[in-house]
């Protein structure tokens, strides 16, 4: 590969993970201003529906934009333009049909499935999310085709402009449907069909950049005709499907615990003796855990992105110190976050949750969920290193384990400990994921993992670092009260002075005991200048 189209390559990856990243951004922020306006019912409407609308999805469209982007690039490499665009109608005409049908079938059979979830109520919901299944597929093969260019940007753009629309959708639905109805059920409806004014926009930017690049070609006079070695549609589609069904199998695992509450966490509520209507706000309670723990899970998605060609380039080249070095550095540093995200979430979750929510309920099934923070995150890392290996399908077999483990958790602790019971079960789901990511790291690599390196000193720095939230927590609120009347307020102060005092009191540890090194610096933004004058302060060893 030259210079050229090294740099090409690497700015387009840079492109499709910042638009990626705004985007998981985007979707975990706006989940909170969601609750505050349609409250725990609100949430709990969406959080049934999203995870069953995310699966049918994933089954009509993960791995094809990766297929048609491989199909795209391979038949111009040898000269087939014609080929390229048969592969793109093709798969568009497939994925269309594919989309129509799990529309039908959603549809027709929401009743079904709401009474599955132990809600007659969200026929509605399902239905209104069951019209965005048509055309997200399009949007998909849209994305594919221009990758398969290497041109990222359609993509990119299209990706953060369709979540930002739908954000705004929901929030403004949700915000219309209780002033004017005061109906939590009516406010999800209208956040699960936000993904179809989502989907709208994405196809009109796509062909927005597809009319572009047609008027290229037509300016190029480019004639596009079949060649000798055009590939006929039956050709087509069983590369589609080759190349696609292991990413859709693969990407399908990754809703799956959300769905498991969805069909299990009211249903055994009720099932332990809990009325229809509180097992629904316990539900919604519970699912306020959702957009913290996928903030806490950010850093580890963006390391992922970074993890993946960085081990499958040391692999190819046989660098096998190399791997094992990027491989530590990665855990390390996944872990530097993980640990003091859960521990800081667990102290604080009461006011937290009243800062966010308003209100303490759930709080201790949030603090319960805080460490899936820690093993979430190590096990996205793991994930990354094991697709860089070139072991793709390896994660998606031990997170499919993982939801099992909690399927059978949430039947037995549920009705022993209520949510907390489904709390606990989604940690050790994650738990067991991570482990055996880890075991398959150790079984292709043949690297020791040291977990007194990984987890030790954060450990350590973090233990300090909750002396120091307890005593800041308790002397914030012993001040404040007598001043402050307004609990929100009261405890969003709490928080973000027991956060920030943490976090310095976390940094300061981690550097006294060389849990962070001048060489983990290198791998964070500006981190070089930052090393640089925290040596000069003596805060770390040079």
């Amino acid at each position: 590969m030259s210079d050229r189209s090294s740099a090409h390559f690497v700015k387009g990856a840079a492109i499709l993970g910042i638009a990626g990243l705004l985007s998981k951004l985007l979707g975990a922020v706006y989940r909170i201003p969601y609750q505050n306006i349609a409250g725990d019912i609100g949430l709990y409407v969406y959080m049934q529906v999203y995870p069953l609308y995310t699966t049918l999805l994933i089954l009509a469209t993960a791995g094809f934009p990766i297929a048609i982007s491989k199909l795209v690039s391979e038949r111009l490499a040898v000269g087939d333009a014609y080929g390229a665009k048969k592969a793109f109608r093709v798969a568009s005409f497939t994925l269309f049909i594919l989309g129509f049908v799990f529309f039908l079938l959603l549809y027709a059979g929401a009743p079904l499935v709401a009474d599955f979830m132990g809600d007659e109520q969200l026929t509605m919901p399902l239905r209104a999310v069951a019209w965005s299944l048509p055309l997200v597929p399009i949007a998909a093969i849209m994305r594919g085709y221009f990758q398969g260019q290497q041109n990222m940007v359609p993509t990119g753009v299209s990706q953060v402009v369709e979540q930002l629309i739908r954000v705004i959708f929901i929030l403004i639905a949700a915000y219309w449907a209780m002033i004017v109805y005061q109906d939590a059920y009516l406010a999800g409806t209208g956040a699960v069909f936000a993904a179809f004014p989502g989907a709208v926009t994405a196809v009109i930017v796509l062909l927005v950049y597809w009319r572009k690049n047609a008027r290229k070609q037509n300016q190029a006079n480019e004639e596009i005709k079949p060649t000798a070695n055009s590939w006929t549609t039956r050709q087509v589609l069983r590369s589609l499907v080759y190349y696609a069904l292991p990413i859709c199998l693969g990407a399908l695992v990754l809703p799956l615990i959300p769905l498991v509450d969805s069909v299990t966490v009211v249903n055994m509520l009720q099932y332990s003796g809990m009325d229809e209507e509180m097992a629904k706000v316990v539900k919604g309670a519970f699912d306020r855990g959702q957009p913290l723990i996928q903030f806490g899970t950010f850093f580890a998605t963006s390391l992922s992105l970074a993890l993946v060609p960085a081990i499958s380039e040391a692999v190819a080249q046989g660098q096998h110190r190399v791997v094992a070095s990027r491989t530590e550095v990665a855990l390390r540093l996944t872990s530097l976050l993980g640990i003091p995200a859960s521990f800081g979430l667990a102290l604080l979750a009461e006011p937290v949750n009243v800062m966010l929510y308003g209100d303490t309920k759930g709080t201790e099934a949030l603090a319960i969920q805080s460490f899936t923070i820690f093993f979430a995150t190590l096990s996205i890392a793991t994930s990354g290193i094991l697709q860089g290996l070139g072991q793709v399908m390896l994660p998606a077999r031990h997170l499919f384990v993982g939801v099992v483990v909690k399927l059978i958790l949430n039947m037995i602790l549920i009705p022993l400990a209520g949510i907390s019971g489904a709390a606990l079960a989604t940690v050790v789901a994650y738990m067991v994921a991570m482990l055996l990511n880890m075991r398959g790291i150790a079984k292709h690599t043949g690297v020791v993992i040291s977990v007194r390196n990984i987890i030790g000193k954060p450990l350590l720095a973090a233990l300090c670092m909750t002396v120091v939230v307890l005593l800041v927590e308790w002397a914030t609120a012993s001040v404040l009260s007598g001043f402050v009347h307004s609990a929100r307020l009261l405890q969003t102060l709490v928080a973000l002075a027991a956060v920030s005092s943490g976090a310095l009191v976390y940094l300061l540890a981690l550097l006294k005991t060389g849990g962070l090194t001048k060489e983990d610096m290198r791998f964070l933004p500006k981190g070089g200048k930052l090393s640089a004058v925290l040596v000069r302060l003596r805060l770390l060893r040079g």
